[in-house]
């Protein structure tokens, strides 16, 4: 199973979601079907080596890079004060006490001289070394504090980009000291966030003024057309145009509502409160139960107690999104299950619904703006095609994923999961 860079992940062209049967509620649809995993052609020393090397932090990495080159300039430095010493020892003149046993032959001179040659170097190598390896190691120790004074400024920008949100954009990093490369990078980055701030000061007053300037004249429009309507004396030619019109103005409206939602649900949250996800799917079921009558569809639902810490108005609007969905693309005495509670040990809910075919190619653009199962974009009266591109944005506010399956026969399952510790709690209803 792939998975795309927005979150959402279609299942395989050959998986798809079984059915749910009937008094099977409680049970999560997943996909069981493992997928085959690529051949790893590196040999498992190369796999170990690389693993190795990619958990290690760059200050250890500066310290064992400056303990390499200490090593190799000390061990340079070793070979060649063995070199020079050598040298100086055998250009020496050496000469024995008369007493000395054949002091007065060559080779025994030779042999004497080169003995005492080859002791000298044999303990200044021992102690030559021995000094390498202590000096060696209180240079890897100064080595680690040096590089991790030398990376601080890395980790107070660090510190700053993680507490940095929609909100708190004005911050800066302001890091003081010399003018060199590390200084060069906080001031881009302060440079940065000062364009961010600016974008996104200009988004939330665009947000603003759209809500007032596109949602007014709509509103004005929908009053004339009622209040002519209303007239008993119009014409049928006239009644036709004006819920006509009516229908388009509402369905602008619809789209004006989703576009502000979906710029709202892309910022940060403003609101966090704890939000029980089995609750909130209640109350949603409970508001559009009309429009499921009314489309004839069947209902099951295994709602659970899960805790979600997020804004309670963007979660509501998430399982409403799926269960609009639901309901706009099924098909004739079709059914709709829903399920909340702890999935994979996490906060979830879950919508299955029947309907068309859907490719599993397919699934991913159904969560781009303006993007629907069928493909056809003048059917779209109940529909902005922008519930599911609402769905993700949400989702990416609070921290979770969503994946979307194609289900077996038609239709679709969409799992959203959110963050949170794992508590089953009992069944709140099941119908």
């Amino acid at each position: 199973m792939s998975t795309s860079g927005d979150g959402t992940t279609p299942a395989e062209p050959s998986d798809g979601v079984p059915p749910t049967a009937p008094g099977d509620t409680g049970t999560w649809r997943s996909l069981t079907t493992q997928q085959s995993q690529p051949r790893d052609s590196e040999g498992s020393v190369a796999r170990g080596v690389r693993r190795l090397t990619d958990n290690i932090s760059l200050r250890a990495r500066l310290t064992l890079i400056y303990g390499m080159l200490f090593f190799a300039a000390g061990s340079l430095l070793l070979l060649l004060n063995y070199i020079i010493i050598a040298t100086l020892l055998d250009n020496l003149t050496f000469t024995l006490q008369p007493d000395f046993p054949y002091s007065d032959d060559p080779e025994v001179v030779e042999a004497v001289k080169n003995s005492l040659i080859e002791n000298v170097l044999s303990q200044v190598t021992r102690f030559s070394l021995l000094a390498l390896v202590i000096v060696g190691l209180l240079a890897v120790a100064l080595g680690y504090v040096v590089a991790g004074r030398a990376l601080s400024p890395l980790h107070k920008i660090t510190r700053i980009a993680r507490r940095l949100s929609e909100r708190s954009l004005h911050e800066r990093i302001a890091l003081s000291g010399p003018d060199d490369e590390i200084r060069e990078l906080a001031d881009t980055f302060d440079d940065m966030l000062e364009r961010l701030d600016r974008a996104f000061d200009g988004q939330r007053r665009f947000v603003e003024n759209a809500s007032h300037e596109l949602r007014t004249p709509l509103a004005i429009n929908r009053t004339l057309l009622e209040v002519a309507l209303s007239d008993p004396n119009a014409s049928a030619d006239l009644t036709t145009i004006g819920r006509t019109l009516l229908e388009t103005n509402s369905r602008h409206e619809r789209l004006i509502d989703g576009l502000l939602f979906l710029a709202k649900s892309d910022r940060e949250l403003e609101v966090r409160a704890a939000v029980d996800i089995g609750e909130v799917s209640s109350t949603v079921l409970s508001q559009l139960s009309a429009e499921i009558e009314e489309a004839g569809l069947t209902l099951r639902s295994d709602l659970r107690g899960a805790t979600v810490s997020g804004d309670p108005v963007l979660l509501e609007r998430l399982v409403a999104n799926l269960v609009e969905n639901a309901i706009r693309y099924n098909v004739t005495d079709g059914e709709i299950t829903v399920r909340s509670g702890y999935y994979e040990s996490m906060p979830a809910v879950q919508v299955e619904n029947s309907g068309a075919v859907i490719p599993a190619y397919e699934v991913e653009g159904l969560f781009e703006p303006f993007r629907r199962s069928s493909g056809d974009r003048v059917r779209s009266s109940n529909s902005a095609g922008l519930g599911l591109s609402i769905v993700r944005s949400v989702v990416r506010a609070h921290g979770g994923t969503v994946t979307a399956w194609p289900r077996s026969g038609g239709g679709l399952v969409v799992t959203v999961r959110f963050p949170g510790q794992a508590r089953e709690t009992p069944a709140s209803g099941n119908r």
